[in-house]
């Protein structure tokens, strides 16, 4: 009896030590425990989202590739299977699975280190979101309190969406929904049994089970997943049959970022970090409409690419990319074997032989024929000379020689013959590309350059580039609104300037010639340099730098009458955002690429509004727009009569052709194109806007005009029209020898028809600029 007494006194002591220890134990892991609150506000790295203005996905920016959604947005399989494959009691216990923690510390015990955790989802939880990765007691312990205290605060489905959105399942994707799109390219509301099951083996080992680098380990742990849901009654057993034979195509949803409108998007990517950091732009999952039309976009990219290859062709011939040695004949063919090729592809193949009628090549274990007719612009670069003068290739011996390794285009696939291909060569000439709605001053396309992947550097935003005569209309825009009309007759005769450090400076017109008095409204159409120097003279150039600014101008005015010839610098954003003035009015608009930012719970942070600001009368405006159609109907953009439509525009040309312009506009579209060398340089003789830069133009609009009615540009009610005698700017009398239809702004229309004896009447007359101008010939 003494000694039961005893035995029962150390259980009862046992017990308390035990008790005591317990809670000195939990005391003591809970001290540096940290909080769990912030779950509740759940906010995970999550890939930003870059839409068209159509919802046509443009791009992802993320670090890690994860998508947040609801339960209600994953098929109930998938739920299912993840439960059956980590915590089939996961709605039964109190985050806790006791009886799994003993079973999974015995296995532990056995192996004599820990092998297996028992751990609950909500303990994965707490793991992978609070605590280190390391496996400790000590770390278990601190696991099973805060699993406990989290599932008094959040709900059993709140802690299941933060798990099927946080947990890594291998090949860069966090979450299911990024899962299905990269094993299986749907979203995880489409997932079948089989795929689910699938994901919900991963999380044990994601690279030991991937389908990619290891399918039979990935079919055993899905089968495990398979009869975990038919042995807990969660599916039956022709679902489970079913499931088991359902085959599995692997494939990833493909990624669209970086294919339509690189540069687009880089911009978008630019402003956005200004505006929220990359933090939130590559974790916060913004949800970014932009004002990119895709269809414009994709045509755009494609104008701009091929204008540039033909302006590099009128260039003459690079060279090949390579030369290889014999011996490096195999080793490059290996690296050349054909998917699917259609004719328009390009390819990289080596010349194999060469003769006179053209060369032999091969790609992969295909050869082909580059005959000699597809190099006659494969002449040898000479700035000064146009292709015209320098004459046609006729020799291919002349151009490529065996061991090159040349682009090439396919123009016919043959079976088992030689395919037909055609020599071609990456430009080394760059470009820009800039359309955009002038009334909402949304971008509908913006291309910076041949290739992203060459070069991110973002010629439409980023190039300062001097805009040559395509500066002009902003010169006479301020002049009209400064005593001169349409009808004004100006001086163009030779004129020298000397400037304060004893340089003389003598501008000349394009043609080398000069032509008289002229009125104001042909100086514009064919772009006459040196009227438009007298005029800028008599303006002022503090009034045409204060005018560039009023249209939102920010680049480079020096404040000299060179600018007048478009001697500033600008990018081709900038230069849209000018012109957006003429469609609209008089008032200028601020391009814009984003439309919308939404946080992923659905919190508005940005909403686009039209930045608009006067810029000139609405009179001028039409004045001038009128005028830039004249240009297109008989000046040196004439090549976009073609378009059939109302269309006004202006060429613009730099030294030595260094620069191309072309910006031209119809009262719903405004588009502008810029050719030219990063390093800047002459791109050839007669390289101007209308051969390089205007091309590229008309390929693009002639695309996208079907999209749109036709419509005039509308005159504002002070406007007046009148027929002007070409050679005096006065009314036309019946025996006129030329003679236009002008616009005016009431009250400066001008008077009858008289001699050149009143070529010395005040800017403001219709005769604007005689006496004092003819004053300035030296």
């Amino acid at each position: 009896m003494k000694v039961l007494k005893i035995l029962l006194a150390f259980i009862v002591l046992g017990v308390f030590l035990a008790a005591g220890a317990g809670v000195g134990l939990y005391y003591w892991a809970q001290e540096d425990l940290p909080g769990f609150t912030k779950l509740s506000d759940y906010s995970p790295a999550l890939a930003t989202t870059v839409r068209a203005r159509d919802g046509r996905i443009l791009g992802y920016f993320y670090r890690e590739k994860r998508f947040l959604i609801p339960l209600s947005m994953m098929s109930p399989v998938t739920v299912k299977a993840f439960l059956a494959a980590e915590d089939s009691g996961f709605y039964q216990h109190e985050g806790v699975d006791l009886p799994g923690i003993f079973r999974a510390a015995v296995k532990n015990f056995i192996a004599g280190g820990i092998v297996q955790g028992g751990s609950t989802i909500t303990q994965q939880v707490i793991k992978s979101m609070l605590l280190t990765p390391e496996r400790s007691y000590e770390r278990k312990l601190k696991e099973v309190i805060l699993a406990y205290r989290l599932e008094k605060y959040l709900s059993k489905d709140e802690i299941l969406t933060i798990y099927l959105n946080q947990i890594y399942l291998g090949a860069k994707a966090y979450g299911v929904e990024a899962a299905a799109r990269e094993y299986f390219g749907v979203n995880a509301s489409q997932l079948s049994l089989a795929q689910a099951a699938l994901l919900a083996g991963l999380p044990k080992a994601p690279s030991r089970y991937s389908p990619y680098g290891n399918p039979e380990r990935a079919r055993e742990r899905q089968l495990y997943v398979l009869a975990r849901l038919r042995d807990l009654g969660w599916i039956a057993g022709a679902e489970y049959e079913a499931a088991v034979n359902e085959p599995l195509v692997y494939g990833a949803q493909e990624d669209p970022s970086w294919k339509v409108g690189p540069y687009y998007l880089e911009e978008v990517r630019r402003q956005l970090v200004d505006s929220y950091g990359e933090d939130m732009v590559y974790g916060g999952g913004l949800q970014v409409r932009t004002a990119m039309d895709m269809d414009h976009q994709i045509i755009a990219d494609q104008a701009l690419r091929t204008g540039l290859v033909e302006t590099a062709k009128r260039h003459g011939w690079q060279g090949p990319v390579k030369h290889l040695d014999v011996d490096g004949y195999e080793e490059f063919l290996k690296t050349r074997q054909l998917g699917e090729s259609s004719p328009g592809d390009w390819m990289q193949v080596l010349v194999t032989g060469v003769e006179k009628a053209g060369a032999t090549v091969r790609f992969g274990d295909k050869s082909g024929i580059v005959p000699v007719a597809s190099m006659s612009w494969a002449r040898m670069p000479n700035p000064k000379l146009a292709p015209e003068e320098a004459g046609n290739v006729s020799d291919a011996r002349k151009v490529v020689k065996p061991g090159d390794v040349i682009w090439v285009s396919v123009e016919e696939v043959l079976e088992d013959k030689p395919w037909k291909l055609q020599l071609e060569q990456e430009p080394k000439v760059e470009g820009a590309l800039v359309s955009m709605d002038p009334q909402s001053g949304e971008v509908l396309a913006l291309c910076g350059g041949y290739d992203f992947f060459r070069s991110q550097f973002n010629r439409a935003t980023q190039a300062l580039r001097q805009p040559g005569s395509a500066f002009k209309p902003i010169v006479y825009s301020a002049a009209l609104d400064n005593g001169f009309t349409a009808a004004s007759i100006v001086l163009d005769a030779p004129i020298v300037y000397q400037d304060g450090s004893g340089e003389m400076w003598k501008p000349e017109n394009f043609e080398g010639i000069f032509y008289g008095p002229t009125l104001l409204r042909t100086a514009l159409v064919k772009s006459r340099n040196l009227v438009t120097i007298r005029v800028a003279q008599q303006v002022g150039i503090n009034t045409i730098v204060e005018r560039g600014k009023a249209l939102g101008l920010t680049g480079v005015m020096e404040p000299n009458l060179s600018l007048a010839l478009g001697s500033g610098q600008f990018t081709p954003l900038n230069m849209c955002q000018a012109y957006t003035a003429f469609p609209r009015g008089g008032t200028s608009i601020k391009p814009r690429l984003i439309e919308s930012v939404v946080s992923p719970w659905g919190e508005q942070l940005f909403s686009a509004t039209q930045e608009v600001s006067e810029a000139m009368p609405p009179e001028t405006a039409y004045i001038i727009s009128h005028l830039l159609q004249q240009v297109v109907q008989h000046g040196t953009g004439a090549r976009a009569k073609v378009l059939g439509r109302p269309v006004a525009g202006k060429t613009g040309t730099t030294n030595d052709e260094q620069d191309a312009w072309f910006m031209g506009f119809s009262p719903y579209l405004l588009t502008g194109v810029w050719v030219g060398y990063d390093q800047v340089r002459p791109m050839g003789k007669y390289e101007t806007g209308a051969r390089a830069a205007l091309p590229i133009w008309i390929d693009y609009r002639s695309k996208v005009e079907p999209n749109y009615p036709v419509q005039d540009f509308q005159a504002p009610p002070g406007i007046v029209m009148a027929r002007v005698d070409a050679r005096t700017g006065r009314l036309a009398g019946p025996g006129a020898a030329e003679a236009f239809m002008l616009p005016f702004q009431n009250g400066t229309e001008p008077l009858p028809s008289a001699g050149l004896d009143e070529l010395d009447a005040d800017p403001g007359s219709s005769n604007a600029g005689g006496e004092s101008l003819l004053k300035q010939i030296f």
